[in-house]
């Protein structure tokens, strides 16, 4: 039993497979999510899972996490300039 999802705002189509059909088939699934297709498993008339083909992550880590080199200037430190400029206006 196959049933094709359409949702129309996102211009997407899911197909839809119960349980029993892709635990019987599921060598024919893989090989429809390798080639692109996304799948929606259905168990008792409800959602359990979702198979979509896997894509490789460009980064590990988030860009604000990943580490960093300081950067080192001369001269006072931006809190010892607040302070003295505090202290020259009064």
């Amino acid at each position: 039993m196959y049933i094709e999802v359409y949702i129309l705002k996102y211009q997407y189509i899911m197909k839809t497979v119960n349980f029993t059909d892709f635990r019987k088939k599921a060598s024919g699934f893989i090989t429809e999510v390798e080639e692109g297709e996304e799948l929606l498993v259905i168990r008792h008339g409800k959602p359990v899972a979702e198979i979509r083909p896997y894509r490789e992550k460009k980064s590990d880590h988030q860009s604000w996490k990943q580490s960093f080199t300081p950067i080192e200037m001369k001269g006072n430190e931006l809190s010892s300039a607040i302070l003295d400029e505090r202290n020259s206006e009064s």
